[in-house]
């Protein structure tokens, strides 16, 4: 599910708890959570509302000026449920303060070499990742996957894993290489290391 800035900083600010989307089928469930830049949202409720029903005040629980101003902004086929969605900040997400810790102890790095390595058995693919994203800040993930010589969706999943770690950051568009991942990959490339 996709929430635009302005709705993510009204889920941080507590002055937005609320969501209505078309979709031709159910895209999230209550206690769904999901760990966004703005931090983690849980869904709280998913019902079936009539657009004729939805009111000012509920527009303004989603951040929107007027009932007409949401009912505006429903997309997909016409015939398809549109569905009310309460959603809760539960906090920032853990992942941003892991990604700006750059100072690595032996341990931590052997935890990361290890996670990688794992995610390396079948496919080598994560350091020839951090390595393009570092090199490339604020491309987008199909320049990215184009570069590698990838499908986009499976990349996105893989740098879903990355960042997960706190190697990487989503931007507004693109990715870009966190402090902790820069940090990974100046020992894994220092030439004085062993391995």
């Amino acid at each position: 599910m996709i929430l635009s800035l302005t709705v993510l900083e009204g889920l941080a600010a507590g002055t937005i708890d609320l969501a209505f989307r078309r979709w031709s089928k159910q895209n999230v469930h209550p206690g769904d959570v999901m760990r966004l830049e703005a931090g983690v949202i849980e869904v709280v409720s998913v019902e079936i509302a009539d657009p004729a029903t939805i009111t000012d005040a509920d527009a303004r629980r989603s951040g929107a000026e007027s009932a007409n101003a949401v009912r505006g902004t429903l997309r997909g086929p016409a015939d398809a449920p549109v569905y009310r969605i309460g959603l809760r900040h539960l906090g920032p997400d853990p992942r941003r303060a892991l990604s700006a810790d750059a100072e690595l102890s032996e341990k931590d790095f052997e935890g990361i070499r290890r996670r990688l390595s794992k995610m390396d058995k079948r496919r080598p693919w994560t350091h020839e990742t951090l390595r393009l994203i570092h090199d490339n800040p604020g491309r987008r993930a199909q320049e990215l996957a184009d570069l590698l010589g990838r499908e986009k969706d499976p990349l996105k999943v893989d740098i879903r894993k990355l960042k997960n770690l706190g190697l990487t950051l989503s931007l507004e568009v693109g990715y870009r290489i966190s402090p902790r991942g820069a940090a990974y990959l100046r020992l894994t490339e220092d030439p004085g290391r062993t391995r």
